[in-house]
């Protein structure tokens, strides 16, 4: 099981939407995935799904539901679990109630090629647990200039805390292949200089006002239209996934392990 955390400095940048509809590309590439809205403070993948949940991610941490209770299937072949909106405390995974948490997380093994975790955005301890406890990080940028300086400060305060996760850049909203490529270098530059190492490239999306309707009716624009330019951008994202494997050191410490790890430390840090 591959696990994958998107995320991005700031909101409105099309985090969610994106999330959702990666995973409905990896699905259409033979791929089981679960989306898991780990978005604590404000969660909505549900809305960009179309779907009401049946349960919470929040409910599962703290034992009143087992993940087999609230999770369902969601559109083009994928599974999901919804969020809980406007919560801000702490998750505990130390106790009772979260070590039977990381246990199903475990199980998930047995039915999950890819793990996606919708996280809040910005840098607060729920979010960067989740964030470097992932094989690999997604942080969604726009042009914008506040999205830009976000973003790198995202990126970089997850490169520092755990130099071995892998952090890229997912460009959106961009006119074009070169503005995202153009505007990834600059970012990378500033890494290079800055941190040491340049920040990978996860490719882009382009702006494309078929799957901007799409998002505004709740509609993902992977089912909408799969030729559509946005489409076919995150079909080339999940394809780049496909490509690249798991790190043997990876695959040794499970997700799970990492997860409760960092938490733990988090609390202690507190």
């Amino acid at each position: 099981m591959k696990v994958i955390a998107i995320t991005s400095g700031k909101g409105g940048v099309g985090k969610t939407s994106l999330s959702a509809n990666l995973a409905i590309a990896l699905a259409g590439r033979d791929q089981r995935v679960t989306v898991f809205d780990a978005d604590i403070g404000l969660a909505n993948l549900d809305v960009m799904l179309g779907c009401k949940p049946k349960g919470t991610l929040q409910e599962v941490i703290s034992g009143s539901k087992s993940i087999a209770d609230v999770i369902e299937e969601g559109p083009g072949g994928i599974r999901f679990v919804g969020g809980g909106s406007g919560i801000e405390t702490m998750i505990n995974l130390t106790g009772r109630a979260g070590d039977a948490f990381l246990r199903e997380i475990n199980e998930l093994e047995k039915s999950t090629d890819f793990l996606i975790f919708d996280t809040g955005a910005g840098i607060d301890a729920n979010v960067m647990a989740f964030l470097t406890a992932a094989h690999e990080v997604l942080v969604v940028v726009s042009p914008d200039p506040a999205s830009l300086t976000d973003g790198y400060a995202t990126a970089k305060a997850i490169s520092t805390s755990d130099a071995k996760v892998k952090v890229k850049i997912l460009m959106n909203m961009v006119d074009d292949e070169a503005q995202g490529k153009a505007v990834f270098a600059r970012l990378s530059s500033i890494a290079q200089q800055f941190l040491g190492k340049p920040f990978g490239y996860a490719g882009h999306v382009r702006n494309d006002p078929k799957a901007a309707k799409c998002v505004r009716q709740r509609k993902p624009w992977m089912l909408v239209d799969p030729n559509t330019p946005a489409s076919r951008d995150t079909d080339r994202i999940a394809a780049q996934l496909l490509g690249e494997s798991v790190s043997h050191e990876a695959e040794i410490i499970s997700f799970a392990d990492r997860l409760k790890s960092l938490f733990a430390r988090e609390r202690v840090a507190a």
